[in-house]
């Protein structure tokens, strides 16, 4: 069974939100505009706030729904929901339905914790609020709020096996920010105007 909702948490992951929002909407592929990421940021950019949150909301309903459903109605042990948590994050991040290339995986990953949670992800909507009023850099907020995440479910959930699963999440995040943190390095980041 656990290889059942390893496989389909993979699938629902790998659903790609911001271009199914954007093609609906009669834009432009979203790939080939703005920074080229499927994620809420670039939609947000793109194609306007309004598919931009709506994006949001669907990359994070991803990390939701498959740990929620492992969680509540399969009664996972910790390390299998880990497993299960991190399907559902490969799956936005290397989408078999966009030929292995997704996005950085924050709103997803957002949906996650907020399942395993919570107090974690209410210390990181904190944090990552604060690092985005001071510096206006949404990808300094996402990789500082993602360094912080397996400290704080560690602290506030006591399982070992949940933080080795968010610490290999966490360390993706930053991973897949990468071309960022070099332009956060040599000034050339696009801040992020409300």
């Amino acid at each position: 069974m656990t290889i059942i909702l390893l496989i389909c948490a993979y699938l629902i992951g790998a659903i790609p939100t911001g271009v199914i929002l954007t093609r609906i909407a009669g834009g432009e592929d979203i790939r080939k505009a703005g920074s080229g990421n499927i994620g809420a940021t670039n939609v947000y950019r793109v194609a306007g706030r309004k598919l931009g949150v709506i994006t949001l909301i669907g990359d994070c309903l991803k990390g939701v729904i498959p740990v929620l459903v492992a969680q509540q109605f399969f009664g996972l042990e910790q390390g299998a929901l880990g497993l299960v948590a991190l399907a559902a994050f490969l799956g936005h991040c290397y989408p078999v339905y966009l030929g292995f290339k997704g996005g950085k995986g924050v709103a997803t990953a957002l949906g996650i914790f907020l399942v395993l949670s919570p107090l974690t992800i209410l210390v990181d909507l904190i944090l990552f609020a604060l690092i985005l009023w001071k510096w206006r850099f949404i990808s300094l907020a996402s990789i500082s709020a993602a360094a912080a995440t397996p400290f704080l479910l560690l602290y506030f959930s006591r399982s070992l096996p949940l933080f080795f699963a968010t610490l290999i999440i966490a360390g993706m995040v930053i991973w897949r920010h990468r071309a960022n943190i070099e332009r956060l390095c040599n000034g050339s980041e696009n801040r992020f105007n409300i």
